[in-house]
């Protein structure tokens, strides 16, 4: 009976089923107590009664049940202590607690469970010390009790617990000696215990633990040095030791991390250069070395981190020129180098950085003019170069022309058509001293250009009608037509390049990375839209991943909240792919126009949520295998005439194989992704509900809402009242849609949270917001 929508209370007459061996109540809406009838129950070896409304204390009388091997009351409304009746249960291996709201300390009577594996106790109210003979039995394995009040230091029972393989346990209030309290662990794989209040040194214990992949101490109390024998942990992927009080250099060891993902020491006293083995770990995708007191240059072997996608320096002493190998870094979304002495010019390599959305280069002693060719770098979004002595013209490109005054301030000589600079002049630029013979030579070699150009363009001209000719004849035999729509697959290709006279510029509607999107009114009335993909060239595979992912997930769903697909072509000439147009376009585009975002009230808001989370839980509960968008922005949400939602844009789609892990490269829009993707490329749903969780609150704020996702692990509905976050450019909200309102609000900070296991699965959120909107 599970997986349904059962809703009401657990009858107290199940006390009398005393055969039972397993109930499996799972995944419905049932509320009320669990009735102490259940310690009747004396043969149940299996009880899953998570994600329910359960309310109301654990009975006492579970404790009756010897026979319970697994016991699984997760994600409930339970409170009251955890009873030291569960300390009886001698055959007990799972115990799932977490994500209720049970208080007071842990019993030390879950010491006794000697055949105890999986312990998760996390996001409740718990206080007090962890209990001292918590792996008695030597058999725990997974441990999870972070997001608590628990206090103390980490005990004697855990530190010779060689059997761990995941514990967490961030976000409490421990305290103790970290070099002191822990031991080593052959078969741990995951570890984290940040923000709590340890102390001591990082041990080089931790070298020892030979299966280790991910360890994290952020935001504690460590001291010292980082030892060297962290360099034994060849199979790391994840390591964060962020926000301590750790100094000296960077060890050079570091880099036989070969395996490393993601390397996070921010927020220290650390000094010295980088060593140059740092760009031996090819693998690398995310870097901070932040606010420390690094020196000396950026080495040039900081460009053999080919696949890094986020780069942090910033607010640390380097000194000399930017090395232009930081251009070779093309999977580049974030580049800090702010608050250094960094001199010399900008390298025009810069242009090769076609995935950087944000470049800030902010207070440093950079000179010279900004190369031109940042203009190519068409994802580019946010830049902030001020207090530099930078001059001459800003690049023609949306992120410099719309950066603030303060993003472009404390300058030089800087001129161009943004806010606060004045206007450029053929003299604008340095070193032309003598006006007039700039003049002369200007006008002379424009008049041969010009001469030049027009004898070129005509050669070309007869060129390219001669092969576009012969294409044609060539590639006919290659071309796939296929449509899902009564229309002739060939006949919607004709129609198409005709209505758009063959991709002409004045009918395109938008642009990406892989192609432009273009409207088309076909003879027969209807209007499709078309997304052209870029020409594909040899060796350039990303355009055609994309065309296959789209298509291969379009075909196989169909929902009223996803975007209806006509068919598509492939050939060596055209891929592109047919939609039905949605005339208010976008999300995006909405909310950032005043007078469209006015009509976008907050009923229609709280709908596109909803259409939202039909589609998701379509996508992931419905379909098979399934399928995870993981781009969820409010770019790929398209608006119909009456503000209905639908999903677009499945390029980077992933159908969920549930015979593999679904390893993949990190794939979707920086400030959707989810944080776990930084050190681990393991795909699930839990992405989509990170990014649908960013959406929601987007929807409220009327904006992407970076400062409120800026520290994701105090992030809670308490900490971001709804009259603190209302969009102001709308009316306030009536109080029924206020309720909606708070409920989207708890509902977005719980999807947003930092653990994956802890957010709501798009099903759960849907039979929620089905009841509450």
């Amino acid at each position: 009976m599970f997986n349904n929508s059962l809703s009401g209370s657990i009858p107290s007459e199940l006390g009398n089923m005393e055969s039972l061996s397993e109930i499996s109540l799972y995944h419905n809406n049932l509320s009320g107590l669990i009735p102490t009838s259940f310690g009747d129950l004396r043969l149940l070896t299996l009880a899953h009664l998570y994600e329910n409304q359960l309310s109301g204390p654990i009975p006492e009388e579970i404790g009756n049940l010897n026979s319970l091997v697994d016991l699984e009351l997760s994600e409930n409304q339970l409170n009251g202590s955890i009873p030291a009746s569960l300390g009886n249960l001698s055959n007990l291996e799972i115990l799932f607690l977490r994500d209720n709201r049970l208080s007071d300390s842990i019993p030390n009577e879950i010491g006794n469970l000697m055949k105890l594996i999986v312990l998760e106790l996390d996001h409740n109210n718990l206080t007090g010390n962890l209990p001292q003979g918590i792996c008695r039995g030597g058999s725990l394995e997974y441990f999870t009790a972070n997001e608590n009040q628990l206090t103390g230091p980490i005990p004697q029972g855990l530190k010779n617990c060689t059997s761990l393989k995941r514990v967490y346990l961030e976000r409490n209030r421990l305290r103790g000696n970290i070099s002191e309290d822990l031991g080593v662990y052959p078969n741990l794989t995951f570890i984290a215990l940040s923000d709590n209040e340890l102390y001591g040194e990082v041990s080089s214990n931790w070298g020892l633990c030979r299966s280790l992949q991910s360890l994290s101490i952020a935001r504690n109390n460590l001291s010292g040095t980082i030892p060297a024998e962290i360099g034994n942990s060849r199979q790391i992927q994840r390591l964060d030791l962020s926000s301590n009080h750790l100094v000296g250099e960077i060890p050079k060891e570091i880099a036989m991390l070969i395996s490393l993902l993601d390397l996070r020491l921010n927020g220290n006293q650390l000094s010295g250069s980088v060593p140059l083995e740092l760009g031996l770990m090819s693998k690398l995708l995310y870097l901070d070395l932040s606010a420390n007191q690094l020196s000396k240059s950026i080495p040039e072997t900081i460009g053999n981190l080919s696949m890094s996608f986020y780069l942090n320096l910033s607010i640390n002493q380097f000194s000399q020129r930017i090395p232009i190998q930081v251009g070779k870094l093309t999977k580049l979304v974030q580049l800090d180098l702010r608050h250094n002495m960094l001199s010399g010019e900008i390298p025009g390599e810069f242009q090769s950085l076609q995935s950087l959305e944000t470049l800030n280069l902010s207070h440093n002693n950079l000179s010279g003019e900004i190369p031109a060719s940042l203009e190519k770098l068409r994802g580019l979004h946010t830049v902030d170069i001020s207090y530099n002595e930078l001059q001459g013209p800003i690049p023609n490109c949306q992120a410099f022309l719309n950066a603030s005054v303060q993003e472009l301030g404390g300058n030089k000589g800087l001129c161009g058509n943004a806010r606060g600079l004045p206007p450029c002049t053929p003299f604008s630029k340095k070193g032309h001293n003598n006006n007039k013979t700039f003049l002369v030579v200007m006008f002379s070699l424009l008049s041969v250009s010009c001469l030049l150009i027009s004898s070129i363009a005509l050669l070309f001209a007869f060129k390219r009608k001669k092969d576009t000719d012969e294409e044609r004849q060539s590639n006919a035999s290659d071309e796939i037509f296929f449509s899902v729509t009564p229309f002739n697959g060939r006949k919607l290709f004709e129609e198409i390049i005709r209505a758009t006279k063959d991709f002409d510029a004045q009918y395109c509607i938008g642009k990406g990375g892989y192609g432009n999107v273009y409207k088309a009114e076909l003879s027969s009335g209807d209007v499709v839209a078309v997304k052209k993909f870029h020409p594909l060239h040899t060796g350039e595979m990303a355009d055609q991943r994309q065309f296959l992912n789209e298509v291969r997930a379009l075909v196989e769903t169909r929902h009223r909240n996803i975007v209806k697909f006509y068919g598509f072509c492939s050939s060596a000439g055209h891929s592109f792919l047919v939609y039905k147009y949605l005339e208010r376009g976008s999300l995006a585009s909405v909310l950032s126009k005043n007078e469209e975002s006015k009509k976008l009230d907050w009923n229609k808001r709280v709908n596109i949520v909803k259409g939202v989370v039909n589609a998701l839980s379509y996508l992931h509960h419905d379909c098979s295998p399934p399928i995870v968008h993981r781009d969820i922005t409010s770019n790929n949400i398209l608006l119909d005439l009456e503000y209905e939602a639908h999903l677009s844009d499945f390029g980077t789609a992933k159908l969920l194989n549930p015979e593999s892990s679904n390893w993949s490269n990190i794939a979707g829009t920086y400030g959707y992704i989810a944080p776990e993707l930084s050190y681990t490329m393991q795909v699930t749903e839990k992405c989509d509900v990170f990014s649908f969780g960013v959406l929601a609150l987007e929807l409220i704020v009327g904006a992407y809402p970076g400062e409120f996702l800026s520290n994701l692990s105090i992030l809670t509905a308490e900490s971001i009242p709804l009259n603190n976050v209302l969009d102001q450019i709308l009316s306030p909200p009536s109080p029924e849609v206020v309720n909606k309102l708070v409920f989207i609000l708890k509902l977005a900070v719980s999807c947003l949270n930092i653990n994956p296991k802890s957010r709501p699965t798009m099903h759960t959120v849907s039979q929620l917001v089905f009841d509450h909107i």
